[in-house]
């Protein structure tokens, strides 16, 4: 069973702050007997959301049940499997290698033989020429632009 944190006096207060609020919030917009009405039900709520913030408090800040030596065989058995470590061995070395690679540049030398092995060539398109000249160029314009 948990406890519950502080007292009452916590749900007043929130039901009574949500209490003001809202009818000031409210009267400047409504009847007096609408403005009360709301701020009953936003003083309900309130007192309702500060009783089960002070549940979830106190059941995180209860102490947790004291448990004796376990003996049985079952227990253990029950206990046994419930808790998986996964430790990956190997995996360090392998980032620490990428990243003393990444922070050491290799040479133009290296950059090459690799590239050649790997039959990589760089692409080289064609470079396109001008035929026309340029007021023959503004004529087709002003033509397919209808000027």
């Amino acid at each position: 069973m948990t406890r519950m944190f502080g007292s009452v006096r916590i749900n007043f207060t929130a039901g009574i702050i949500g209490l003001v609020v809202t009818f000031f919030l409210s009267y400047s917009s409504n009847l007096l007997s609408t403005s009360l009405l709301r701020a009953g039900l936003a003083f309900m709520v309130w007192f309702l959301l500060a009783f089960i913030l002070r549940l979830v408090i106190g059941y995180i800040l209860a102490s947790p049940p004291e448990e004796g030596i376990v003996d049985s065989e079952e227990v253990v058995q029950e206990i046994r499997g419930a808790q998986v470590d996964v430790v990956a061995s190997g995996d360090e070395d392998a980032l620490k290698d990428i990243l003393n690679y990444a922070q050491s540049e290799p040479s133009a030398d290296k950059k090459n033989q690799t590239a050649v092995e790997s039959g990589f060539e760089p692409l080289n398109p064609p470079k396109l020429v001008r035929t026309k000249d340029a007021e023959e160029l503004a004529q087709a314009v002003r033509h397919l632009s209808g000027k």
